[in-house]
């Protein structure tokens, strides 16, 4: 589940980087694109993990990630360098960072 919502959100962020490119804000869409991809990528990486800590270790760097893509899109949010409705990338990034968050404590909590 996480795998797949991990995926689509970042396929949903190739389409807010693209747009705030179309506006010139380069540093923004490539920050916002690193941190927001590295999410599924750690999820995936997760998916393949050698052990249980290694499982953990990637899932918490996907939380990471998440928490710094959500901190990118709330400063374009608020400095509205985007014409496109950004409430609906806040939500998802919260609830992914809520999922990521539980797997990691209940995953420390079983080793």
């Amino acid at each position: 589940m996480i795998e797949e919502r991990s995926f689509e959100f970042s396929l949903r962020f190739i389409k807010l980087v693209k747009n705030l490119k179309e506006n010139n804000e380069y540093v923004f869409a490539d920050q916002l694109l690193r941190s927001s991809t590295s999410i599924g990528a750690n999820v995936a990486e997760a998916g393949a993990g050698q052990s249980k800590k290694d499982f953990i270790s990637k899932m918490a760097i996907a939380s990471k990630e998440a928490r710094e893509s959500r901190y990118w899109l709330r400063l374009i949010h608020k400095a509205n360098l985007s014409d496109l409705d950004l409430k609906e990338y806040l939500e998802e990034i919260e609830q992914i960072i809520k999922i990521l968050t539980k797997i990691v404590k209940t995953s420390q909590e079983t080793i």
